[in-house]
């Protein structure tokens, strides 16, 4: 057995906890570009707080899921202030959108150097700008990742800037910044925790670090999803579903994903679908579809094992098997109103082209068992 384990240099978790951003923030640097999503008032406060630190801080906002011209954006306004520390406070957009342009404000070139799949994919050489994330919703996990997903419009897809440099200097949760969000929001980004938890689970690269974070956060997502979907202001619910979301991105980042990511890739870079919905949509079918192949395949594959495991996680009972996981997870996609792929779109006619962008995309590779084509297309034509 071999493995490695990082994630962030420092995690601060904790109501109220935002307050320590500044005078870290200070300890890194004077001038601050702040990227920035839909959170005006936290970010209104948090430069105030800033100046109080002797930071001056420049807002840079990011609106919809990040892109290459959205970071060459940012990148250009933080040369053009003498920017060295960079915040991230908003969603897995906002957060990737400020890891990328940490990283390539200190390495030279054009992003398609380093970017998987389109890119020529080079590894980043030089320590990327101090970074400190703060998550104001509970999903991506971005604030302990490596990567940075980024849209390319020109090959409609969206890939990775991906580098061990990449993880924040420090990751501050604050369960306090999630209590506003509306529900169709709470719903997405926490079906996104909930699928990085259990896909580095039952992937072909798993740690034991790893699975002792899913678990947890699998057990804490179960119990809490839809109640802080149900009431946004239920305390214990949301700080369970900001966990669910801390350990879904350390697993993420140190195991692998799967066919649900793998799809979500291509899928999110073609439609307007919130990522998160996409994955809760695909779940229960890539989970499905992988137990009939391991069963055909490699009947004794410990991954049966643990998407036993998974459901005896998901639904609290200690008998329970791969359908009920599978029933679950569909009645929980219908209880948070997860809408079919051709709402946003996608028609049977896509599927190849998916299918086809899917088999190249890096989380694809860490799935337990390799799919057929037509077995992923049958994921899609039940989804859609």
């Amino acid at each position: 057995m071999r493995f490695e384990f990082a994630t962030a240099n420092r995690i601060i978790f904790g109501q109220g906890s935002i307050k320590e951003a500044a005078p870290l923030a200070a300890t890194f640097g004077r001038r601050a570009l702040l990227v920035a999503g839909s959170t005006s008032d936290q970010a209104t406060t948090l430069i105030d707080q800033l100046d109080s630190q002797g930071v001056a801080a420049v807002m840079f906002r990011v609106s919809g899921e990040p892109s290459i011209e959205t970071v060459q954006e940012g990148i250009t306004i933080a040369r053009e202030n003498g920017c060295d520390v960079i915040i991230g406070l908003g969603g897995g957009s906002a957060l990737d959108t400020g890891k990328a342009i940490a990283a390539l404000l200190t390495n030279p070139g054009d992003p398609l150097d380093y970017l998987e799949v389109i890119g020529r994919g080079l590894p980043l050489k030089q320590t990327p700008l101090p970074y400190l994330a703060i998550p104001t919703t509970a999903g991506t996990g971005s604030e302990v990742t490596r990567n940075a997903v980024l849209a390319s419009h020109e090959h409609r897809v969206k890939v990775s800037l991906r580098s061990p440099l990449m993880l924040p200097r420090v990751a501050i949760i604050d369960p306090e910044l999630t209590y506003s969000l509306p529900p169709a929001i709470t719903a997405s980004t926490g079906l996104d925790a909930l699928t990085q938890l259990i896909e580095p689970y039952t992937c072909n690269t798993p740690t034991p670090v790893t699975d002792a974070l899913c678990r947890e956060g699998i057990q804490r997502a179960a119990r809490s999803l839809k109640r802080a979907y149900q009431n946004g202001s239920e305390v214990t619910a949301r700080e369970d579903m900001c966990i669910a979301a801390l350990f879904g991105g350390m697993a993420l980042a140190n195991a692998r994903l799967g066919a649900v990511h793998g799809f979500a890739g291509p899928l999110g870079g073609l439609f307007p679908a919130p990522h998160g919905m996409i994955c809760a949509r695909l779940l229960p079918f890539v989970v499905e579809a992988n137990v009939r192949a391991l069963q055909m395949q490699e009947p004794h594959s410990p991954v049966l094992t643990r998407y036993a495991e998974v459901a005896q996680l998901l639904t609290g009972r200690s008998t329970a098997g791969v359908s009920e996981a599978i029933g679950w997870l569909h009645q929980l996609g219908y209880d948070l109103n997860v809408a079919p792929l051709a709402q946003f779109g996608f028609k049977a006619s896509d599927i190849p082209t998916v299918v086809a962008q899917a088999r190249k995309a890096s989380s694809m590779k860490g799935n337990p068992i390799v799919l057929t084509d037509e077995a992923l297309s049958d994921i899609l034509r039940q989804a859609r």
